[in-house]
């Protein structure tokens, strides 16, 4: 059996996306970022946005230009994914009509901006007749929680089956205490030590982690100095259990990556767990005086998987327990 079916025994496993979403708005950025996933393979995502990161005044030419690339053939791994505007825009409904056209090579749907479960249910009810169209059911939603509500429902959103991810919106959020919050709380070291923000980033990972989804850290908006986006990662994952990160500038992509990924120690480590529980048909096994069973288990499964999801290459002991399931990772297009 494979490690999916014998370690979470019949029960979904928890999401699995790469480490970093890099977002991209006009026309020039996102064709140099699509070029950019080619070179590196599909070591992280890309969302070509249609809301913030947008000009506006051009709304419909600019979904028509999103469906044009995600039907490319650049577009290799289906790994592109598109953020519409909010469900009160009169956009909205337009974006998700023409981008839901070509919903069989659309990685992911964001939403942005929900102010509760319902409005979300209604939205995503709307996106499955115009995705139906295209032959796609339960395109994956990627939930953006930077409203007062959308944080209160954050649990129950990340309940929802067809929701993939929830992001933290930190600027929408901290602007939306209209200045209880101080602007600093939008950057390091304030957005690690806010109170109210750090409430709204551990909500958001808990209900992820509660129902199998993937919590995703916020933008780091300083550009130049690659080393802050790296600082952000590093504790976004270690203090705060983000999994993912937005990128906003193409020199952020690599550190949000080499933060996310597995030490080669930890791999080394899993890898050498794992052939042994499976040598023994995953019964519990003594390793250098510690106990281990599939409690265990399903953690080192989880490292390679990220390892895998990286580009790392595995260690010829644990590769073949990769073979079996093609769902476990994001796949190339055939």
């Amino acid at each position: 059996m494979h490690p999916s079916e014998v370690l979470f025994q019949g029960n979904l496993q928890p999401a699995l996306l790469p480490a970093c979403d890099h977002y991209a708005g006009s026309e020039k950025l996102m064709r140099k970022s699509i070029a950019l996933q080619q070179e590196l393979g599909p070591l992280f995502d890309i969302t070509l946005d249609c809301e913030d990161g947008a000009s506006a005044g051009n709304e419909e030419a600019h979904a028509q230009l999103v469906v044009e690339l995600l039907n490319s053939d650049d577009n290799k791994f289906n790994r592109i994914g598109a953020r519409v505007h909010d469900v009160h825009s009169p956009h909205f409904a337009r974006d998700i009509e023409i981008i839901c056209a070509a919903a069989q090579r659309l990685a992911y749907l964001v939403v942005p901006k929900v102010n509760s479960i319902d409005e979300l249910a209604r939205a995503i009810k709307q996106i499955n007749v115009h995705a139906a169209k295209a032959g796609r059911k339960d395109l994956p939603i990627h939930v953006l929680i930077e409203t007062h509500g959308a944080l209160h429902d954050a649990y129950a959103i990340a309940a929802l089956p067809q929701v993939q991810c929830l992001s933290f919106g930190i600027m929408d959020f901290v602007s939306s205490h209209y200045g209880a919050i101080p602007g600093s709380a939008m950057r390091t070291p304030g957005q690690f030590t806010h109170p109210l923000v750090v409430r709204a980033k551990l909500e958001i990972a808990a209900a992820c982690h509660a129902h199998g989804k993937v919590p995703s850290h916020n933008v780091t908006t300083e550009i130049k100095d690659t080393a802050v986006a790296a600082n952000d990662a590093q504790r976004a994952a270690a203090e705060f259990g983000y999994t993912r990160m937005w990128s906003i500038h193409p020199n952020q992509i690599k550190p949000i990556i080499k933060t996310f990924t597995p030490r080669l120690s930890e791999v080394s480590e899993a890898a050498a767990i794992l052939h042994e529980a499976a040598a023994v048909q995953w019964g519990p096994i003594a390793q250098h005086g510690r106990l281990h069973d599939r409690a265990s288990y399903r953690y080192y499964w989880t490292v390679l998987q990220r390892a895998k999801l990286a580009g790392l290459s595995l260690p010829d002991s644990v590769a073949a327990l990769f073979n079996g399931n093609p769902t476990d990772l994001p796949q190339e297009a055939n």
